[in-house]
C-alpha cells in the first residue's frame, strides 16, 4: 500500500509563517507535523512507499526533509516527493488532480492511504487501515460536529446504519447531517482507478473530499467513527493553540 500525501497547498492562512515555508513542515510538540503522521504510520508495517505531492515552491523543501528523514529514522522505506510545477496559490492544481498527477506520475496501481499533510491526531491511524481491511472498500473516517458554522467548511456526509455514505457534499450551504469528513481516505486500488473517470465526469477537484462525494455515487464507500481527535491547523491561532496542548497519538 502507498501512502498518497497531500502537500501542494500554500496555507495563505498561516503567513509570514509559511510565506516560505511548507506547513506540514511546522513543527509541533518537537518534531514536524508530517513526522507525527509518517511515524505512526510506519510503525505498522502497512506502507511500502510514502509519496509526498508538494508544490513547485516548496518542492525543494521537502527533498532536504526527505533525506535528513532517511538518514535519521530507524524506518527503511522509501519517499518520493512530487512537484506538480504549480508557483502560485492562484494556479494550483487543486488535491484531487494533485492525487491523479501522482498516480499517473509513478504508474500507481494500488491501495492508495491518501491524507492532508497538515492535520495531527491524537490516535493512531493503524485503527482506520484495519478498519478499511476488514470492509475491503474505500473508506473515510468521520467524527460528529455539533458547531453548525463549522459543517459549512468542511466535508458533510449522511450515513445509513451501517455506516456506509449515502450522500456527502464539500462546504454545505445546509448540511444534511452532523457527520464530517476529514481528509484522510483510504482508497483500494479498483476506486483509485476511477479517479480520473470522477474528474471527467466534473466533480470538484479543490477539496479532496468531492472525489469520495463522486465516488460514493458509484460504489460503496464506508466510514470509521474516529476514536479521538483531529487536530486542523488552519490558522496562526489555531497553530499556537496546538503546540501548547499536542503530545502525539496516545494508542500507536
Amino acid at each position: 500500500m502507498k501512502c498518497l500525501i497531500l502537500a501542494a497547498g500554500y496555507a495563505t492562512r498561516l503567513y509570514p509563517l509559511t510565506q516560505n515555508f511548507p506547513k506540514p513542515l511546522l513543527e509541533v510538540a518537537g518534531k514536524p507535523i508530517l513526522d507525527w503522521l509518517i511515524d505512526d504510520m510506519s510503525q505498522t508495517g502497512l506502507i511500502d512507499e510514502y509519496i509526498i505531492i508538494s508544490n513547485h515552491k516548496f518542492a525543494p523543501i521537502f527533498e532536504q526533509w526527505a533525506e535528513k528523514k532517511k538518514e535519521f529514522s530507524i524506518f527503511n522505506f522509501p519517499f518520493s516527493i512530487l512537484d506538480d510545477g504549480t508557483s502560485s496559490n492562484e494556479s494550483r492544481l487543486g488535491a484531487v488532480k494533485d492525487i491523479q498527477f501522482a498516480i499517473d506520475q509513478l504508474h500507481l496501481d494500488d491501495d492508495l492511504l491518501v491524507m492532508a499533510g497538515d492535520n495531527l491526531l491524537d490516535f493512531s491511524l493503524s485503527h482506520f487501515i484495519r478498519f478499511a481491511k476488514e470492509k475491503n472498500a474505500t473508506c473515510v473516517m468521520r467524527y460528529f460536529e455539533h458547531d453548525e458554522a463549522r459543517l459549512h467548511k468542511t466535508g458533510v456526509a449522511e450515513i445509513d446504519a451501517d455506516g456506509r455514505i449515502l450522500s456527502m457534499e464539500e462546504k454545505p450551504a445546509n448540511p444534511k447531517s452532523n457527520w464530517c469528513i476529514p481528509a484522510f481516505y483510504y482508497y483500494t486500488r479498483q476506486d483509485a482507478r476511477l479517479i480520473k473517470k470522477g474528474i471527467d465526469s466534473g466533480c470538484g477537484v479543490d477539496a479532496p473530499g468531492s472525489f469520495i462525494a463522486w465516488l460514493s455515487t458509484q460504489t460503496t464507500v464506508y466510514t470509521y467513527e474516529m476514536p479521538g481527535r483531529r487536530y486542523d491547523i488552519g490558522t496562526l491561532e489555531s497553530y499556537e493553540a496546538v503546540k501548547q496542548t499536542y503530545t502525539g497519538p496516545t494508542d500507536v
